[in-house]
């Protein structure tokens, strides 16, 4: 007898999404399904509600949404047998081809057939989820629920922020969405000497602050140069992360490194984004670009959790998953961090 399940769903193109009750997946060989406890709406959730064309591209209706989740095993498919019913877990959203050079070589990220949880298949905001079992991270009982329902969008932070030594670095990040708020923890927790964030969201910014940046600086007010200069800032940035999809946050950024600074890219903008070679060439900086996160990603981001990182100002809003839409609007209006959606 087919059973079912509550589930946010993208019904139709267009604007919005619809709670409905769909049937509960059954694991596959090879595959495991996962009882959900919390999920997070992630910047990419609200593409998918807003049906902008990365959303009319990747997204095909009516589909379950949702890829940032903590959950516990409640069935395994035939063939799996390193894991265990009721052993609590969260997933790698994306799910690789297994045979390619990059996951050949441990870069799972880079995988050209890669699929992703919530966009390309069915997803987290659900009662239920099925991933395959390669795709299972087991999660140590003194993480809290509630900052393990993001590590997804934590992974992205930590992939950009980790790629780069920091100790003692003076670190320029643009964009204090979510991840870019996260990566100032993570730069501080990692021995940055300084770490400036820019924005023109102060509510964002504020949360920033919270999160240990020595400058939180709204652009249009405030002149980065002359924040520069109060944090004892002579030569300029060792290291930049850029968050924001921006192309005059870029402009600024390459403005701003010292010679032979590096730059990590995440932000996707919304057109291409010129970009000046002239100063790249001349300051000799380095450009590194940054998808998704590595699998070595999940085992730091819980080690610095357990060693003390705490990401709890990063949280802002709590709903019951039944009040989705107050959540999603939380995140359209800009005034919060990471919203989280309770499936009990």
């Amino acid at each position: 007898m087919r059973q079912w399940m509550d589930a946010i769903v993208k019904p139709r193109a267009g604007v919005g999404l619809e709670l409905r009750k769909v049937p509960i997946p059954q694991p596959q060989a090879g595959e495991v399904l996962v009882k959900v406890r919390k999920t997070a709406i992630c910047g990419s959730d609200v593409h998918i509600y807003k049906w902008n064309d990365w959303a009319q591209a990747h997204v095909k209706p009516p589909q379950v949404i949702g890829h940032e989740y903590v959950g516990e095993i409640a069935a395994l498919g035939d063939g799996v047998t390193d894991f265990e019913v009721g052993q609590r877990v969260s997933g790698e959203g994306h799910i690789t081809c297994g045979r390619c050079r990059s996951c050949h070589s441990g870069n799972i990220q880079w995988c050209n057939d890669v699929i992703g949880v919530g966009v390309d298949r069915d997803g987290a905001f659900a009662q239920y989820l099925c991933i395959p079992a390669r795709n299972i991270i087991l999660i140590d009982k003194s993480l809290p629920d509630e900052i393990v329902a993001f590590f997804d969008a934590f992974g992205n932070a930590a992939h950009t922020a980790l790629t780069f030594p920091l100790v003692g670095e003076d670190v320029l990040i643009s964009g204090a969405g979510p991840i870019g708020i996260i990566a100032v923890g993570i730069c501080k927790f990692a021995g940055a000497r300084r770490v400036i964030i820019t924005d023109m969201n102060e509510y964002r910014l504020d949360l920033a602050r919270k999160m240990g940046a020595d400058a939180a600086v709204d652009i249009r007010y405030q002149d980065l140069p002359t924040i520069m200069k109060e944090q004892n800032l002579t030569e300029g940035f060792d290291v930049g992360l850029e968050m924001s999809g921006s192309g005059a946050a870029l402009d600024q950024m390459l403005s701003t490194m010292r010679n032979g600074g590096r730059i990590g890219l995440l932000g996707i903008g919304n057109k291409p984004i010129p970009v000046n070679m002239n100063t790249v060439i001349s300051k000799g900086l380095a450009l590194q670009g940054i998808y998704g996160r590595t699998m070595d990603n999940w085992h730091q981001m819980s080690y610095m959790v357990q060693g003390g990182l705490d990401l709890s100002p990063v949280i802002t809003h709590r709903f019951h998953f039944t009040e989705y839409e107050q959540g999603f609007q939380a995140m359209i209006s800009g005034r919060s961090g990471k919203v989280i959606l309770d499936w009990a």
